[in-house]
């Protein structure tokens, strides 16, 4: 926490500077180059949201598979078994 406020601290004292005898704040923006010219839209990935569909789902099938296969092998050695309550009293 303390690094990240002293390395702003540095950056701001950075962006100061004298124009003129008034100390003037100075920041570029992060869609032009220094030279002023404006940068080229970002390369976009092709089929990301199908992507992320894709991954989260695979994600979610192995996940249930490792957890029915490790709820096998427990009720199997007998060491989670569920109770069965018997309520017909």
């Amino acid at each position: 926490m303390a690094l990240q406020r002293t390395s702003v601290a540095l950056q701001t004292v950075n962006d100061l500077r004298k124009i003129n005898g008034a100390t003037k704040v100075h920041f570029r923006s992060r869609i032009t180059t220094p030279s002023g010219a404006i940068l080229p839209e970002p390369k976009r990935a092709r089929f990301g949201f199908l992507g992320v569909i894709c991954s989260v789902m695979t994600g979610l099938v192995i996940g249930a598979t490792l957890s029915k296969m490790m709820a096998n092998f427990l009720e199997e050695k007998e060491l989670f078994v569920p109770a069965d309550d018997d309520d017909d009293d």
